[in-house]
């Protein structure tokens, strides 16, 4: 597996990228921000997903770790293809496709060229679910002294929103009772102040 490439920009047109590292070069579909990235700077290293098929191998480029966790999640959607995959990660910025999906907002997502509703009720419906299901492992060597309090819905949308950019349950618990303690009281809020915060 090709995960990450560092090198020179040859040759860049509709997203497609052909980038120069150690005399060979590598022709990667990449995101909107990746693509800019490569572009602008002449060179850079972005993240890579080799997709594996039986008549081609093709590489996948992102901006961040963040960006490349979300594209799986929308390739592991039944209908969803890489490419399909690009389009939905290169339609708007990372925390807005998020907070679609944590909001159940079919019709802003359907909006997304080539991406039929029912497509985009499916990615909403699985990946909610399959976030919500993640059962990740408490910080070792630290218990709970005290039983957690049930969750509101508008938390448990925010703590969606920020796993499907890649951080944990337990951050993205601590950064959403953070930003309600600051006052945040909108979902849009809530994240907004939560990633100012997290990191």
């Amino acid at each position: 597996m090709i995960g990450y490439i560092k090198g020179k920009t040859l040759h860049a047109n509709d997203g497609v990228v052909i980038l120069e590292n150690n005399g060979f070069g590598f022709e990667i579909l990449c995101s909107a921000e990746a693509y800019e990235m490569l572009v602008n700077a002449g060179q850079g290293g972005i993240y890579t997903y080799l997709a594996v098929r039986e008549d081609a191998l093709n590489l996948y480029g992102f901006i961040s770790l963040e960006e490349k966790s979300m594209f799986l999640k929308l390739i592991s959607v039944s209908g969803v293809g890489p490419k399909m995959g690009i389009a939905v990660l290169s339609s708007m910025p990372l925390q807005q496709l998020a907070f679609i999906i944590a909001s159940q907002d079919v019709k802003s997502l359907s909006k997304v060229k080539g991406l039929g509703k029912k497509t985009a009720e499916r990615i909403i419906l699985e990946l909610r679910e399959n976030i919500s299901s993640l059962d990740l492992p408490e910080e070792t060597g630290k218990k709970s002294k005290t039983v957690k309090q049930a969750l509101t819905p508008l938390e448990d949308d925010a703590i969606i929103a920020l796993m499907s950019l890649g951080f944990t349950r337990s951050v993205s618990e601590s950064a959403v009772k953070n930003a309600e303690e600051h006052g945040a009281d909108t979902i849009e809020s809530i994240i907004t102040y939560a990633l100012q915060t997290i990191k």
